[in-house]
């Protein structure tokens, strides 16, 4: 087949259409083909980028598992790029076997699920196929060719150093977390995994980072020069995540008449709602709820929930901490609107998408003051950075936002008002400019 021709059509099912549109987990509508045929390549300098994404997909709902932040970031900076004009072909694992071989995820946008072992592996254990999920992306380059790669996390980082040199074209990482990071946080990391960054890290054309605090860390932690970093800020969609009646939010979500302290985000022990449960119970408001939604994330999920419950049982606050199921993406504005606060205590962030959302919904943000979060939150301004992540700190900085309505408004409105400088549009005008400079210069040789 050419990949390249011009009379080659996808066989596909509309869009939501009578004959069998489909609704993937998150919520997000796609269509599917049923014989995997492609058109030529769109025109222009940068036609079109294969996505590296092999632990999570972005079909998949943010918030249980695996899926968090990153799959936001990589459904909204290809559906931006495709926008304007530069295909973004995402390659992922396939992990269910009812899902079509390839889904449009919308025009310009196609997610490629990529055979490689049994479907229900856990993360630890994708290194042992990371070879075998490489080889089926290169099969696939070979039919339809793009004109570089952006991989995202170290696992698909070291699947795009081997297809950099296989096919010879530009690769960029966003790691989304770093292992030396994690492991200065608290967090225990394989030293398999930091080697295999530092490898990534010395033959990719350029590094991706959400921001200067991020960047400064892969200087002084990994030693990359400092011209290969490029900063590409994640976005927010306003048109979704903007102030609205906090009454109103409030009807929306089943949430009552009582101050509401929200946790966003996956329920394990590097996001820190240990540390929020803890702040609930130093608070000095009896009325205030801790609404949490997420799910269960890996292989020690139940444990991390059977300790949690464990500390609201011993602290009484079995009716003050409310669990939600993992939410569609867009349905998460309605929870940001009907908080008070929401808190972000995690040990680490590269940028903390969760603050920027809520901060865009006219909500203040008590986060730790790590990471990204330093770049996201502005300290006294669109929220409070807490220096120590001890739960009566967090309570005190809770405390003072409840008791100071005024302060929290004010910071809620600088806090959406800023929001509006971080766009997925701005994000992939940034990215396209990047991979046409690394597609017309010598590629990087490994270190």
């Amino acid at each position: 087949m050419d990949c390249c021709g011009s009379g080659t059509k996808s066989l596909e099912t509309p869009l939501n259409s009578e004959s069998g549109g489909v609704v993937a987990a998150g919520g997000i509508p796609w269509s599917f083909v049923t014989e995997v045929e492609f058109t030529h390549m769109p025109d222009g300098p940068i036609r079109r980028i294969g996505v590296l994404s092999m632990h999570t997909s972005p079909l998949d709902q943010p918030g249980a598992g695996d899926s968090g932040g990153l799959n936001v970031y990589v459904r909204e900076l290809a559906a931006s790029m495709a926008n304007k004009g530069t295909e973004c072909d995402v390659y992922v694992r396939r992990t269910n076997p009812d899902v079509p071989e390839l889904v449009e995820l919308e025009t310009g946008v196609n997610v490629i699920q990529i055979e490689a072992g049994p479907y229900g592996l856990e993360k630890g254990d994708l290194p042992a196929v990371l070879d075998l999920w490489t080889q089926g992306v290169a099969a696939y380059l070979d039919r339809r060719p793009v004109d570089a790669f952006h991989a995202h996390y170290w696992l698909s980082g070291l699947a795009g150093h081997h297809l950099k040199h296989q096919f010879d074209i530009p690769l960029a990482v966003t790691f989304h977390t770093l292992g030396r990071i994690k492991s200065i946080a608290g967090d225990s990391e394989p030293e398999d995994r930091i080697r295999a960054e530092e490898a990534v890290i010395g033959c990719a054309d350029a590094v991706f980072a959400s921001g200067s605090v991020e960047a400064d860390q892969l200087t002084s932690l990994y030693g990359i020069p400092r011209d290969r970093i490029e900063i590409l800020t994640p976005g927010v969609d306003s048109n979704v995540f903007n102030p609205g009646p906090l009454r109103s939010a409030r009807v929306a979500t089943g949430l009552g008449d009582y101050p509401v302290l929200l946790f966003v985000g996956r329920i394990q022990a590097l996001k820190g709602l240990d540390v929020a449960i803890g702040a609930l119970a130093s608070s000095k408001s009896q009325d205030a709820q801790l609404v949490v939604v997420g799910g269960l994330s890996g292989d020690e999920g139940p444990a991390t929930l059977k300790a949690l419950r464990q500390q609201i049982e011993i602290h009484g606050l079995e009716e003050r901490v409310v669990f939600i199921e993992p939410q569609p993406h867009q349905a998460l504005a309605a929870y940001y609107r009907a908080a008070d606060i929401c808190l972000v205590p995690s040990r680490s962030e590269s940028f903390g998408l969760v603050a920027l959302e809520a901060a865009a919904c006219g909500t203040a943000v008590v986060a730790s003051n790590v990471g990204g979060l330093r770049d996201n939150v502005v300290n006294g301004v669109t929220g409070l950075l807490v220096a120590e992540r001890d739960q009566k700190i967090f309570a005190a900085a809770i405390d003072e936002l409840l008791d100071k309505p005024e302060m929290r408004y004010e910071m809620g409105r600088r806090g959406a008002q800023r929001a509006t400088l971080n766009s997925w549009d701005l994000g992939a005008a940034n990215a396209i400019e990047v991979f046409g400079r690394l597609t017309s210069r010598e590629l990087v040789s490994c270190a």
